[in-house]
């Protein structure tokens, strides 16, 4: 067993997964139903919600939270954000992201989505795109699991983040050493993202990076 894999087979045994949990992250409290998963039981989750509490969210920004789990994100963004749509393929997660959005008064800004990647986003752009990833290559074997593995998020994420980025708009992507980063970054290179590391985290088994993409720009790319 990989350590990437055995940290997940921990976490997902954890008693604090299997039940309902009241946690707190970044000073906002969160209802963390059975099968999501728990911010404060990873370091990605929280770190990222932090880092949407620096400068990289301005005031009129719209804000599109990838993945959004227990809502966590989506919830640090909506603090300053103009308005923020949260996605999750997971119906459990869909819930438990609309209750903390109501637990936290945030309805008027954040809208909760269910569907896969960016499937119930036709037409829609945003300034930031936000998204903390399925680090592990695999098939996941249920919801639940879709937190850690993916066979192929990396590309079909690439692939649809241009049309859903206002000209000027960027993307937060968190990777780790734990999952497959290195496909991440070959798939922004294939469309030719340009990428700069925003912030960085070492931890003593895990290090933790936080790109920020730009679309690509050009009359090759449909941009100026």
């Amino acid at each position: 067993m990989s350590a990437d894999t055995g940290t997940a087979e921990a976490l997902l045994g954890s008693p604090r997964y299997d039940t309902a949990v009241l946690e707190k992250v970044g000073g906002s409290p969160l209802l963390v139903l059975p099968g999501v998963l728990n911010p404060r039981l990873t370091r990605t989750g929280e770190f990222l919600a932090s880092q949407l509490q620096t400068d990289l969210v301005t005031q009129d920004a719209d804000v599109l939270d990838m993945g959004t789990g227990s809502g966590v994100c989506a919830i640090a963004a909506a603090r300053y954000a103009r308005r923020v749509v949260a996605v999750d393929i997971s119906p459990a997660a869909v819930r438990c992201a609309r209750i903390n959005v109501l637990m936290n008064a945030l309805e008027d800004r954040i809208e909760v989505l269910q569907g896969d990647l960016f499937a119930p986003l036709r037409g829609r752009r945003f300034d930031i795109v936000v998204f903390n990833p399925p680090f592990i290559r695999g098939i996941p074997r249920d919801d639940a699991d879709r937190a850690w593995r993916s066979i192929d998020v990396a590309e079909r994420f690439a692939a649809g983040l241009t049309e859903h980025l206002t000209p000027a708009g960027f993307a937060l992507v968190l990777l780790s050493t734990y999952g497959d980063a290195c496909e991440f970054v070959r798939q922004f290179r294939r469309r030719h993202f340009d990428m700069a590391v925003v912030a960085e985290r070492c931890f003593v088994n895990e290090k933790l990076t936080l790109l920020r993409l730009r679309r690509p720009r050009g009359p090759e790319f449909g941009s100026t």
